[in-house]
């Protein structure tokens, strides 16, 4: 027996209509990408959308073909979003921080139709465009500019485009809750970047679940500042998740710098942030520059990699500001954890509360998280086990795009390429991911709790810190530090940090000073580069 319900199918395009019915009013702030900013609401996006639905059907795209968007966040890449998916197309969101030849490759791998861009990138799309196979219309996402039409003619205009709209048009009735959606690459794989492809009721279901209490906590009382680019796995959902509750929306567009970001949360009294650990550490450095504060801001996402205790501790007793430390990856759409502490932590000490802090937190419903050993046995989940980490759920990738690299799941699991533990409530700790971790006689050592307590002492700026040929252990740790602005590092000092603070044969073998850290397209450190270059150092010495 069926139940007797009604049947609405899971659309990435009920998110806008629901948000321009129940929340029409509610303010998207954007900083515009050549200076200012735009002011505009979710019923304007809804209308401007559908006019640029209308306009993509009229070039005669077909369902799920793909569309290209190379931008910052801002409110017409809001509008692309709903747009392309709500028009049966494939939105791919492509990184500009990647190579050329990068962005060749996964242009032509999609075979993007129509590629939208910004108009900081229009010198990178000129100079790539000959190679792109595929892409039949290029749309420079700003009014009409006779200069840049006279220089580039082979550039359109994202206000003339959308003015070839109807502006009477509805989504299609076509569109099946399974059909793909959107469309992002990842670089953390071996060889060429992969694509996952995700669906509507995916997309959906994910952003329902992050906004829930337990996760992102997000509500229409909130102003949501995505500091996370769009170009970033979706912004990890947050524009589908802000208008699915009616929260208000402050798009940073190209300013993520420290003083850019600090205006912006103080103006427009935003309320909840997410973004990486790069970028907040820049956030730090001008409010401890400056001496402001942040009077309005409650809580704020950190992820895309580990958030160094310290700089939790400094959100929270510095700013009053709580940190929910996230973990995922673009083939779980991205969201696997959330730090959110249950109600029997309530009561405990600060030392338990901030031990708690420090893991990357517990699956929301519609994710399980697995440890494992090598041949794909279970590990005991008991906090102390560390195994390959494995992921299964409603939102994670089940094949790369075109099926590259073949068949990826072990037994119906996801291995993330991640090796951490899991204690009985279910809280994750990352120990490092299987290619960094360093095994030095026989044994394990975690870079990423090396490299946290680097950055907690008072002269470091950024650390890493690598597995160096060892003629003895194999592999012994390398820690590679930036300075603080006009600070001298005292190597051995610096080393001495670590006594009583981890295992004797943990302390790094040496330390070498650097001007800068390499680091990739999202934020994350490059080690591979940091290999390259100094694996051999101690062989050397």
């Amino acid at each position: 027996m069926l139940g007797l319900m009604m049947q609405r199918k899971l659309l990435i395009s009920e998110i806008i209509d629901h948000a321009a019915r129940y929340h029409s009013d509610t303010e998207i702030v954007s900083v515009n990408t050549t200076g200012g900013e735009h002011r505009t609401n979710y019923r304007e996006v809804r209308e401007r959308a559908l006019r640029m639905a209308s306009a993509l059907a009229g070039r005669g795209l077909e369902k799920s073909e793909r569309i290209g968007t190379l931008a910052w966040n801002n409110y017409r890449h809001l509008e692309l979003y709903y747009a392309i998916s709500g028009q049966g197309l494939v939105c791919h969101t492509l990184n500009p921080r990647l190579f050329p030849e990068q962005l060749v490759y996964i242009i032509n791998h999609a075979e993007d139709r129509v590629l939208f861009f910004d108009q900081t990138f229009l010198p990178l799309v000129a100079a790539i465009r000959d190679k792109l196979n595929t892409v039949a219309s290029f749309v420079l996402m700003e009014p009409q500019s006779e200069e840049i039409a006279s220089e580039h003619p082979w550039v359109e205009f994202y206000e003339d485009l959308i003015e070839q709209g109807n502006s009477g048009h509805a989504w299609p009735d076509d569109i099946d809750e399974l059909d793909a959606s959107s469309l992002c690459y990842t670089s953390g794989t071996t060889g060429n970047p992969k694509g996952v492809l995700y669906s509507h009721r995916s997309t959906l279901i994910h952003a329902m679940m992050s906004a829930t209490p337990d996760v992102m906590n997000f509500s229409a009382r909130d102003c949501l500042l995505p500091v996370v680019p769009m170009f970033h796995v979706n912004a990890w959902g947050t524009p589908y998740a802000a208008p699915l509750v009616g929260a208000k929306l402050a798009m940073p567009g190209p300013g993520l710098d420290g003083p850019s970001l600090v205006r912006l949360f103080n103006q427009e009294k935003v309320t909840i942030s997410a973004g990486v650990p790069t970028i907040w550490a820049g956030l730090l450095a001008e409010l401890e520059k400056t001496g402001e504060k942040l009077p309005y801001l409650q809580r704020t996402v950190v992820g895309g990699s580990a958030c160094p205790p310290s700089m939790i501790a400094k959100f929270r007793d510095l700013y009053d500001v709580e940190v929910l430390h996230a973990w995922g990856m673009t083939e779980l759409s991205p969201l696997g954890s959330v730090n959110n502490l249950k109600n029997k932590h309530l009561e405990a000490d600060e030392a338990t509360l901030k031990r708690l802090r420090e893991n990357q937190g517990r699956p929301p419903f519609g994710i399980e998280l697995g440890v494992f050993d090598d041949d794909d046995n279970r590990l005991p989940e008991d906090g102390e086990t560390s195994g390959n980490l494995y992921a299964r759920g409603i939102w994670v990738m089940s094949e790369y795009f075109r099926n590259e690299g073949g068949e990826v799941l072990h037994n119906g699991w996801f291995p993330t390429g991640d090796v951490a533990t899991i204690d009985a409530e279910g809280y994750m700790t990352i120990r490092d991911r299987s290619k960094d971790i360093i095994k030095s006689g026989g044994e394990w050592i975690s870079t990423v709790d090396l490299e946290n307590l680097a950055v907690s002492h008072p002269d470091v700026a950024e650390a890493a810190v690598i597995a160096a040929h060892h003629s003895k252990w194999d592999e012994r740790p390398l820690l590679i530090v930036v300075p603080r602005e006009g600070v001298e590092i005292d190597e051995k000092k610096l080393l001495a940090f670590y006594e009583d603070k981890v295992a004797k044969w943990w302390i790094p073998d040496a330390v070498k000073i650097v001007d800068s850290i390499p680091k990739g397209a999202t934020g994350k450190i490059l080690k591979t580069s940091l290999r390259e270059k100094y694996a051999g150092l101690l062989m050397d010495n």
